[in-house]
C-alpha cells in the first residue's frame, strides 16, 4: 500500500491539517491525492432503508481506498434495498407479494436466505416473529405510504388477522424458490436491516478490513478492536428507552459480534389516551402493550439478531427471557418498573460477558422473575 508519508499515532490529526493546507505540494513529492493516507478512524455516513448508516474503519486507508470502499459497501446496501424494500415498487419483494398464489417464484440467493432465517425464527418463537404481518403493519399506520393514525376497525382487523400466519409462506432453499399459499403481504422490515448490516461487514472483510464498526439504524456489527495497540474493544451503548433521549443505559464491550435492538419508544402514535407501538403482535393483530421497553440480542449474524429482537419484543418480559434461555440467546432486556428501568440478562449473556461485568453494570441475572406484563397506557 503506497503511502505519501509515514505519519501515524497521536500526531496524525495535526499532520493531516498541515497536509490540507499544503495540498499544492503533493505533486512535488510524487504522490496523488488518492495516495494520501487517512488517519484512523475513517468515518462514512449516509442514509439507506429510511434510516442512517455509519461505518467506522480503524485499518490504514488512503483517500482512494476509502472512496472505493464506500462505493463498494453502498452497492451492497442498494442490492438489499432492491431485493427487500416495501417502499419501492420495483423491489423483488413487491414482485413476490404480487405473484399468483400457490405458484413457486424463483428468487435471489439473498432473498431466499432472509426468508429462510425468518421462517426459522418464526417457528422457534412459536409465531411471535412473522413476516406475513405486513397487512396488519399497514393497517396500524406503520407501513409504506401515509395513513391516518387511528385505531383500526375491529371487523377490518379481524379480516386481516385471519390471513396472517408464517405457514402462508413456503421456502425451498434447494431450488431457490418460494411461494405464498394465502393472500398475505410479506414484510421483511424486522430482518432486512440486520441482513444489510451483515452484507456490509462481509464486504469489508472481503476487502481485507480487520477492525471496523458497522451501524445501520442502530443494528451493529463490531469486528476486531477499536484500538489494536491497546487491545481495546469497541464500546457499544445500549440506549435508554425514553422519547427524545439518546444516552446509554449500559456500555458493553464488543469484539467480533453483532447486536440488534428492538424497542417501543421511537415509532408509535397516540390515540384515545393510549400509545400504540409499531411492534405488532402477529398473534393478536394489535400493538404490544406490555412493560418490556427494549430488547438487545447479541449474535454472530445481525439478521438473526434482528429477527430475534423483534420476536422477543412481541412476547414481553418473562416470556422473552424464557425464549432466550430455550434458544441459548445472549439477550439484555430493559423493563419498565414504575418510572425506573430494570435491566435483566439471559444466562447466555451473563456467560458471555462474565458475572463481574454484569454485576458492575447493575444488570440483574435471571434469578428473580421479570415483572408481570401489564398494559402500558397514557404514556
Amino acid at each position: 500500500m503506497k503511502k505519501c508519508d509515514g505519519h501515524t499515532g497521536r500526531w496524525g490529526s495535526t499532520l493531516l491539517i498541515i497536509g490540507a493546507l499544503s495540498g499544492v505540494m503533493l505533486g512535488a513529492t510524487g504522490c496523488s491525492e488518492s495516495d494520501r493516507p487517512l488517519e484512523p478512524p475513517v468515518h462514512f455516513n449516509g442514509n439507506i432503508f429510511g434510516t442512517f448508516y455509519q461505518v467506522t474503519i480503524m485499518d490504514p486507508l488512503t483517500q482512494g481506498e476509502s472512496l472505493a470502499l464506500e462505493e463498494g459497501f453502498k452497492a451492497e446496501l442498494e442490492s438489499v434495498d432492491q431485493a427487500m424494500s416495501t417502499y419501492r415498487e420495483d423491489s423483488e419483494l413487491i414482485a413476490f407479494n404480487e405473484a399468483p398464489l400457490e405458484q413457486w417464484q424463483p428468487l435471489s440467493n439473498e432473498l431466499i436466505e432472509v426468508l429462510a432465517i425468518s421462517q426459522s425464527v418464526a417457528e422457534a418463537s412459536h409465531g411471535a416473529f412473522d413476516i406475513t404481518v405486513g397487512d396488519l403493519v399497514n393497517l396500524w399506520s406503520f407501513g409504506p405510504g401515509a395513513r391516518p393514525e387511528e385505531i383500526p376497525n375491529d371487523d377490518v382487523l379481524a379480516d386481516r388477522l385471519a390471513q396472517v400466519g408464517f405457514d402462508a409462506v413456503e421456502v425451498d432453499t434447494q431450488q431457490m424458490q418460494a411461494r405464498r399459499t394465502r393472500d398475505v403481504f410479506v414484510d421483511l422490515s424486522g430482518v432486512a436491516k440486520g441482513h444489510g448490516t451483515d452484507r456490509v461487514a462481509e464486504y469489508l472483510e472481503q476487502q481485507g478490513m480487520e477492525h471496523y464498526l458497522v451501524n445501520i439504524g442502530g443494528e451493529l456489527i463490531a469486528h476486531g478492536l477499536r484500538d489494536e495497540d491497546a487491545q481495546t474493544p469497541w464500546q457499544i451503548g445500549i440506549e435508554v428507552p425514553e422519547d427524545g433521549q439518546q444516552r446509554a443505559q449500559h456500555v458493553i464491550p464488543l469484539a467480533s459480534m453483532s447486536v440488534a435492538t428492538s424497542g417501543d419508544y421511537r415509532n408509535y402514535f397516540e390515540a384515545d389516551g393510549q400509545r400504540f407501538s409499531h411492534t405488532i403482535d402477529p398473534r393478536t393483530g394489535r400493538p404490544v402493550t406490555h412493560q418490556l421497553a427494549s430488547v438487545s440480542v447479541l449474535h454472530p449474524s445481525n439478521a438473526w439478531a434482528d429477527a430475534w429482537a423483534t420476536a422477543l419484543m412481541v412476547v414481553g418480559g418473562q416470556k422473552a427471557l424464557e425464549l432466550a434461555t430455550e434458544n441459548n440467546l445472549k439477550v439484555l432486556l430493559l423493563v419498565r418498573d414504575g418510572e425506573q428501568w430494570r435491566s435483566i440478562a439471559s444466562p447466555e449473556f451473563v456467560s458471555y460477558f462474565g458475572e463481574p461485568l454484569v454485576n458492575e453494570l447493575g444488570i440483574e441475572q435471571p434469578l428473580a422473575p421479570a415483572p408481570a406484563d401489564q398494559p402500558v397506557t397514557g404514556e
